[in-house]
């Protein structure tokens, strides 16, 4: 990887995580479409884990005081199922269908019924929803957008969210870590560099982001997140289309 590449994917990294350290989502969904253009799928899958798991890290640690564990728990119970049963398979997608699956994921959630839709405090939900969100990941390299969805039915502040929701996302980044990185890349795949400059710009975008959360509203902060979300999902989707075709 070249240093101009390094400088520019650093530069990128910053950014997402400053926005997902707004919304707590949108920024991976950025992330991953830019490294799946300039990156081997297995690759990308690995080093985008390693920013998220960073950015997620820091984010929980930063509004910790208002994370809800139960549901945290209910999603490692499905989280783990998903990721062994994929384990079996060892199965990487293509680029195209990747991109289709980012876009999809989260107007799919949003066509269910609003009496049907899963609620993150109940277990049955919870824990399929990590296994939906764990094949997700290993699918299209995020689960964001459909997890976030998952929160903002459950009657939880913006703050409550965003801290909640990045626990949830280290648990899953870090499996698929160990699927791209160890299962199907064969590990050592990564550029140390690319790794550490990857975690420092996840740290800084985040902690940047903070005072701006703080100031939202809660309407704001949903309002904001779903024109975020459909934006990027739709580009997704529209690329992955056109590689198809």
């Amino acid at each position: 990887m070249t240093p101009l590449m390094i400088a520019g994917l650093s530069a990128v990294m910053l950014g997402t995580a400053f926005l997902s350290g707004i919304f707590g989502m949108a920024g991976g969904m950025i992330l991953i479409g830019v490294l799946l253009a300039v990156m081997p799928l297995p690759a990308a899958m690995a080093l985008h884990a390693v920013t998220q798991m960073a950015s997620n890290a820091w984010r929980a640690v930063l509004w910790h005081r208002h994370i809800s564990w139960r549901p945290v728990g209910y999603f490692l119970v499905g989280n783990l199922a998903a990721l062994g049963l994929w384990s079996v398979f060892q199965w990487v997608p293509e680029k195209p269908v990747a991109l289709v699956m980012l876009g999809l994921t989260p107007f799919m959630f949003r066509a269910l019924p609003a009496s049907i839709k899963p609620n993150p405090h109940r277990p049955a939900h919870g824990a399929a929803m990590g296994g939906v969100c764990m094949s997700l990941m290993l699918i299209c390299g995020v689960s964001g957008p459909l997890l976030d969805t998952f929160f903002l039915n459950g009657g939880m502040e913006r703050r409550q969210i965003v801290a909640t929701k990045a626990v949830c996302q280290v648990a899953g980044h870090l499996s698929k870590l160990l699927y791209f990185g160890a299962l199907v890349a064969g590990g050592g795949a990564l550029d140390p560099v690319m790794m550490a400059l990857a975690v420092a710009a996840s740290m800084a975008g985040t902690t940047l982001a903070r005072r701006i959360l703080e100031a939202m509203t809660d309407h704001q902060f949903r309002t904001w997140a779903d024109r975020v979300i459909s934006a990027v999902a739709l580009y997704y989707l529209g690329q992955g289309a056109w590689l198809l075709l």
